[in-house]
């Protein structure tokens, strides 16, 4: 079983949609149920990049960078909230086995690009996973506004606070791990995106609301080791 894991996670996009939360629920695990707001449940792509990934105690200096995108939406279980992901795409081939086996997330590989020039974020993400359905990411983004603790704005607190995730092993068994950070610093965000293809290939139809948006800067992560629920 893999040990913890320290890692920052780095430039932030959070893009989130409401969507009905009978098309969420049959793609969930049966112990999981979707968590609400206002009636609604919600499907968040976030682009962003990892820094300094490395088994916990070890310096940062000797840390992996691993940019990713993931797909995601909130649920429960006997209560505790949490997030669950429906694909992670990633840059590092070594990762994405790790987390595959050890972590039993989504992980697929892909060829991803970040690049951030005068506080704005140009993401390319292309997978490249054998076998997997094709899915493309293409965004610039930015802050728009002033900083806002998360905790203070009740649907930024539902869709960020959050630290804990549930997988499924292959063996069927619910699986989760617990993340501890510092409370989310956001801002409001604007994004460009060109192309987003996620939806469709994780077995979803675009959503036709508009997504609420917001950037962090990141905060420092360690996340626990996966363990039965």
């Amino acid at each position: 079983m893999m040990v913890p894991l320290e890692m920052g996670w780095r430039h932030l996009l959070f893009e989130n949609w409401p969507v009905d939360p009978e098309l969420v629920d049959a793609h969930l695990p049966d112990p999981l149920s979707v968590d609400e707001y206002d009636g609604d449940a919600w499907l968040s792509v976030v682009p962003f990049t990892n820094v300094a990934v490395r088994p916990r105690g070890l310096p940062a200096r000797l840390g992996m960078v691993l940019p990713e995108l993931n797909l995601r939406t909130y649920v429960t279980c006997e209560g505790e909230p949490g997030v669950y992901f429906f694909s992670l795409d990633a840059e590092g081939i070594l990762g994405v086995i790790g987390a595959r086996l050890f972590q039993h997330l989504p992980y697929y590989y892909a060829r991803i690009s970040l690049d951030v020039v005068d506080n704005e974020v140009r993401f390319v993400s292309r997978r490249r996973h054998p076998g997997a359905r094709p899915a493309t990411y293409e965004a610039t983004y930015r802050p728009t506004g002033p900083a806002f603790e998360a905790r203070a704005d009740p649907l930024a607190r539902f869709l960020v606070e959050r630290y804990r995730f549930y997988t499924q092993s292959p063996d069927g068994r619910l699986r989760y791990a617990d993340v501890t950070h510092e409370p989310w610093t956001l801002y409001p965000a604007t994004a460009e995106v060109e192309r987003n293809t996620l939806f469709e290939a994780d077995g979803f139809a675009r959503p036709a609301s508009t997504p609420t948006r917001y950037y962090s800067p990141g905060v420092d992560v360690t996340a626990s080791r996966s363990t039965v629920r």
